[in-house]
């Protein structure tokens, strides 16, 4: 029997500061074959980042064409930036058979869902709130008062799991457990029987 399975989107999301951009990092190390689009943000460039490579920093009145033209995957209003994926390297991907991996914040998931709904979803989860706590403080990227109402919404994100289609914990210093079971997600999917289908 020739069968072939359908490319994946997959979603990654979880409360900020649980880790999704090392994780997506140490994929990349590791070697996994996924393609990996870049956000676009309106957010102000840090200056560790990298302008096509960690974001794409745009302007304001560009992002608001790019999602008036129906070119954002999916986009969410986070801390009063924007963040969206470009829909056409997606696309590219996709058509050229590549499994694509998307991290969102959890606010854009429900986006991508109306967009995409053949997408995977997988949130990520800190080991406990208290630890969630912990890394948000050790990151010192924000002020007290923001990085209060970071921990506050961080919380309020948690109560979203129930919405995934999977959640994979991720421990402190072993991220490659979490991306062990992240690949056995993509490799359940493909051996499925009701293959899903992302087009855009």
């Amino acid at each position: 029997m020739d069968r072939e399975s359908n490319p994946l989107v997959v979603v990654l999301s979880g409360p900020s500061g649980v880790g999704k951009d090392a994780l997506l990092l140490r994929m990349k190390e590791l070697g996994y074959d996924f393609f990996y689009p870049i956000t676009a943000t309106t957010r102000p460039q840090r200056s560790t980042e990298v302008n096509g490579k960690d974001y794409y920093f745009v302007g304001r009145d560009k992002f608001e064409e790019m999602r008036e033209e129906g070119e954002l995957l999916e986009w969410a209003e986070v801390y009063g930036y924007l963040y969206g994926v470009p829909k056409q390297p997606v696309r590219e991907a996709l058509h050229n058979g590549r499994d694509v991996v998307v991290k969102v914040d959890v606010q854009g998931v429900d986006n991508i869902k109306r967009i995409a709904p053949g997408v995977v979803s997988i949130f990520v989860a800190p080991p406990s709130t208290e630890l969630l706590h912990r890394r948000l403080r050790q990151r010192k990227t924000e002020s007290a008062d923001d990085l209060e109402r970071r921990i506050q919404e961080a919380e309020e994100e948690m109560n979203r799991l129930p919405d995934f289609d999977y959640v994979v914990v991720s421990y402190t210093g072993d991220m490659d457990a979490a991306i062990s079971q992240i690949s056995a997600i993509v490799t359940a999917e493909k051996c499925s029987t009701k293959q899903r289908r992302v087009e855009l």
